[in-house]
Parts: structure tokens; C-alpha cells; sequence
């Protein structure tokens, strides 16, 4: 198994994977919110893709067998200006996806791809990474715990109606 940075030859893969990323969450999801709409696997990977390139980030890529079994995608973080009047705004990447193939987990292929994330981030000169985690998802909390990220912010919320 190798990690390379991302190349177009396995968008195929990178749609499954978002596609097995998402039935996850669906299945998961107590809120019932999420949904793997009509056009997501043909558009999402795309969108994925340009707000990387977009924003100085990467995608890598687990390679088994010619097969992409897990990516990861970052990006620096941008600020407005009004984020500077209450926040120290440092120089920091954010993990927008990771995913590991269910075949393919527990052999640390996450663990492969977080560190060349984290490399790519140190040697852009971030000082922090952020990463938003599903709150029902507590696999993949207990992922990241164990690398010692932390929660700083949650987000709450009500049903209404």
C-alpha cells in the first residue's frame, strides 16, 4: 500500500469512497438530515476537488492494487476580515474529508493518511489543525482523540416542529 497525492485517474474511486462516507453518515445520522442526494456521486468528488485546488490544499490518496482504499483532503484556512476583530486567526490547515474503505480500516491506512496530511500542513507553516467531526460518529471522534486533536466549539442543536 502506498499514499500518493491525488492523480484524475482514480476520480471512480474517489466517488465511491464519498459515496461510502456518506450511506455511513445517513445510517448513523439520529437527526435524520442527512441524505445521499440525487447527483452525489457524480457532482460531490468535483466539488471536493475544486475547493482543495481553490484553497492551497491536497487530496492523498491509499493506493492497494492499482485501487484508491482511502483519501483525505485538506485545506488552508481563509478568514474575513472580521474574523481578525475577535479571533488570533493563526495560520492553520482543516481536514474536510477522511475516509478509509470498511475493508481496508484497522490496518492504519487513517493513521497513513493523517501523517502526510499533517506533514503537508506543518511544511505549509500552519500551527494548527482543525477538523470537523459528525457528532454521531464516534469512531471516528475516537480516531482523532487518539492523535490528540480535541474539541474546541460544538454545535448544538433543536428540533422545532
Amino acid at each position: 500500500m502506498e499514499i500518493i497525492e491525488y492523480e484524475e485517474k482514480y476520480l471512480e474511486d474517489v466517488r465511491d469512497l464519498l459515496v461510502e462516507l456518506e450511506e455511513y453518515i445517513v445510517s448513523i445520522d439520529e437527526d435524520e438530515l442527512d441524505q445521499v442526494g440525487e447527483h452525489y456521486r457524480e457532482k460531490m468528488a468535483l466539488f471536493d476537488l475544486k475547493r482543495v485546488k481553490e484553497n492551497n490544499g491536497k487530496t492523498y490518496l491509499a493506493i492497494e492494487n492499482g485501487k484508491a482504499i482511502g483519501l483525505i483532503m485538506g485545506i488552508i484556512r481563509k478568514y474575513e476580515e472580521e474574523d481578525y476583530l475577535d479571533y488570533k486567526c493563526p495560520h492553520s490547515g482543516n481536514i474536510t474529508e477522511l475516509i478509509v474503505s470498511e475493508k481496508a480500516r484497522i490496518n492504519g491506512v487513517g493513521t497513513m493518511l493523517m501523517k502526510k496530511m499533517e506533514e503537508y500542513f506543518k511544511n505549509c507553516g500552519c500551527e494548527y489543525i482543525f477538523v470537523d467531526v459528525f457528532a454521531y460518529n464516534k469512531n471516528a471522534i475516537k480516531f482523532y482523540q487518539n492523535k490528540d486533536y480535541h474539541s474546541r466549539m460544538h454545535c448544538m442543536l433543536k428540533k422545532i416542529k
